[in-house]
């Protein structure tokens, strides 16, 4: 895509393990347009935050890495990169907000110090300048006392207040894309709606790019604009949110939606999908949902569908729509 502020090609991680070497994210590609919000959804497990990681480039070498494909960020390969190229990128350019802060914060420095530290490293702006950026910034991410906050260490905070806090340190340099990993785990629903507020509100004031990682459909109906569905490592749907939501096409998406409870409706018994998500290690060629699939035949237990155009700006990976979209 032209205007793509993130374009990603045939990706494919791979993680060392017990079971052996699996395939965490295979053969993935999607584009994010300037402005634009990207959500990957599916179950845990499936390869949404090794899709991020990959692009942030903080996979540990020892513990397994990116393979092959490519992945542009505004036009330049971040598998090329050097290691310190990457660095300047990281926290500058394109950002990432961890799904734990208590544990992704370093609780032996203020919150002062930790939003201060990218402003230092990437806009080489002096410490008194920093310090009034990060206050800025704690006001801006909707916390008050913003002195006493700044002075304050991670553990003095609650979870909601941590989160607007990685906000902030995400948010500092003015980056072009915002990497969100399951920003409103653990927290409390209403203050879930005020992250997600939040993120919204920044990201059309700064015109960013933002991938969310979620598992949470009702996050992505708030705020995506776009929906990519993983499944075992692979893409097996995406489209405009409005059309995925409104006419879902791979039976596993389906059975996403369906098992979403609804408010004012009575249930006798919530839906689940059948089956457990299959082993990585030991996938076969096949559709790798075919055995939870209640709309199997044949040929889902022969070959891997490749992710096809439907009419409606929908693509999907089922054997379902074979002739649809063929001739």
């Amino acid at each position: 895509m032209g205007n793509a502020v993130l374009d990603v090609k045939n990706l494919l991680t791979q993680y060392y393990t017990g079971d052996g070497v699996i395939s965490a994210v295979n053969d993935v590609s999607f584009s994010i347009p300037k402005g634009q919000t990207v959500c990957l959804v599916g179950e845990s497990g499936c390869g949404k935050s090794a899709v991020a990681m990959s692009i942030m480039g903080l996979i540990d070498a020892g513990s397994g890495g990116v393979k092959s494909g490519e992945i542009l960020f505004e036009g330049k390969d971040l598998l090329k990169m050097k290691k310190h190229e990457l660095r300047q990128l990281r926290g500058n350019d394109m950002s990432m907000i961890f799904q734990e802060p208590m544990t992704s914060l370093n609780p032996v420095l203020t919150i002062g110090g930790q939003i201060m530290e990218p402003l230092m490293e990437h806009e080489l702006i002096s410490k008194k300048e920093a310090k009034k950026r990060a206050l800025e910034l704690i006001e801006l991410v909707g916390i008050g006392r913003a002195e006493e906050i700044f002075n304050s260490y991670p553990h003095q905070l609650s979870g909601g207040m941590l989160q607007r806090i990685m906000i902030a340190i995400a948010l500092a340099c003015s980056p072009n894309l915002l990497i969100a990993d399951e920003p409103t785990t653990a927290l409390d629903v209403t203050i879930q709606a005020q992250i997600l507020d939040l993120l919204r509100s920044l990201k059309e004031q700064r015109e960013m790019s933002m991938l969310l990682i979620t598992h949470d459909l009702g996050v992505v109906a708030e705020v995506a604009d776009y929906v990519i569905v993983m499944y075992a490592g692979k893409i097996i749907e995406e489209g405009p949110v409005v059309e995925l939501f409104k006419n879902p096409k791979h039976p596993y998406t389906k059975g996403l939606l369906k098992a979403k409870p609804v408010i004012n409706q009575r249930q006798e018994e919530l839906y689940t999908i059948a089956g457990q998500v299959p082993n990585l290690a030991t996938l076969t060629p096949s559709c790798y949902f075919s055995e939870r699939c209640e709309q199997c035949m044949a040929v889902c237990k022969e070959q891997i569908p490749e992710i096809r155009d439907l009419d409606n700006g929908q693509r999907v990976a089922c054997w379902l729509y074979e002739e649809v979209t063929i001739g």
